[in-house]
């Protein structure tokens, strides 16, 4: 009878796989070099068949290395189902709880959340990371990340979301350099050459474009932010025009600037704020007490509770 690969076996194989170094591999999984390195041989000796290609500066995956690794992703991910259905029996959003968070919402909103997360559910033990939309999405799939706080729409795979509330776009200028429009501004009142948006990789940057509901709609890509922060303080020194959420905007975010803002004249100005989680997951029912919790924070906020 073949011995079948071990959970600790798998782990360090995509450990591998992910950081290309065996020592870096290691450092993740909190074990010796020589320890990571004895188990994928012995993984190897198992199967009969080398995964790994081994020289002093280069780890290369065989073809069915790739094919192994890919399974062993699927399998770890039950595994970790495993664990969570036995944390899922206990009182409800207790222990350990691994969210990710988009740059667009995770310094806007969690600050002035989380507080209350906390008195409502003491024993919630919450590990934060920080991700553009498609590495968390794919953190999310892989489970490294139990659930997501991210805004849609966004590809992010095959997941259930909570919808927690709207959040609107905003035309960001210079208190000098206000559109010549009164009140909300329509979409062809933006100078597209003057407007800054957020580099690639920023889901804000599709959603700020498909805000301005313009077809053929192309702002000057030479002049590209890495955050909301940065975009602000170009505005404030005149480069010119940006999209922000109303979140920022409440959170803060033009205190002692000279900028402004004003709602868009178009339906499609927002974007939708939701948690994300596997569909799988034996915890879906603490995933969507963890949402409603979120958005009854958010909501009081929003009123000025």
């Amino acid at each position: 009878m073949a011995h079948l690969p071990t959970v600790k076996q798998l782990q360090y194989l995509v450990a591998l796989h992910s950081h290309r170094h065996f020592g870096r591999a290691a450092e993740a999984c909190f074990v010796s070099q020589s320890t990571l390195s004895a188990g994928i041989r012995e993984l190897e000796s198992h199967l009969g068949q080398t995964l790994v290609e081994r020289t002093r500066r280069v780890v290369r995956f065989t073809d069915l290395g790739e094919k192994v690794v890919e399974r062993s992703w699927r399998l770890l991910a039950e595994a970790e189902a495993i664990v969570e259905l036995a944390r899922a029996a206990g009182r409800p959003l207790a222990g350990e709880l691994r969210l990710g968070v988009i740059p667009t919402i995770a310094p806007f909103l969690l600050p002035r959340i989380l507080p209350q997360l906390r008195a409502r559910w003491p024993d919630l033990r919450l590990f934060l990371r920080e991700e553009q939309s498609g590495a968390a999405c794919d953190a999310l799939q892989r489970g490294h990340l139990d659930c997501v706080l991210l805004a849609l729409p966004w590809p992010c795979g095959e997941v259930e979301t909570e919808h927690l509330f709207d959040d609107p776009i905003r035309l960001a200028f210079h208190a000098g350099d206000a559109p010549r429009v009164e009140g909300a501004v329509p979409p062809e009142a933006i100078d597209e050459s003057r407007l800054l948006l957020l580099e690639d990789g920023h889901c804000l940057k599709d959603h700020a474009l498909a805000a301005c509901g313009r077809p053929g709609f192309r702002p000057d890509a030479t002049v590209l932010g890495t955050s909301l922060h940065t975009l602000v303080q170009m505005v404030e020194n005149g480069i010119g025009q940006t999209l922000v959420p109303q979140m920022a905007v409440d959170a803060g975010i033009l205190e002692g600037t000279h900028v402004e803002v004003r709602p868009l004249a178009t339906p499609e100005a927002w974007r939708r704020i939701a948690l994300a989680w596997r569909p799988a997951s034996p915890r879906a029912g603490e995933y969507r007490l963890l949402a409603a919790t979120l958005a009854e924070a958010a909501g009081q906020l929003r009123a000025g509770g």
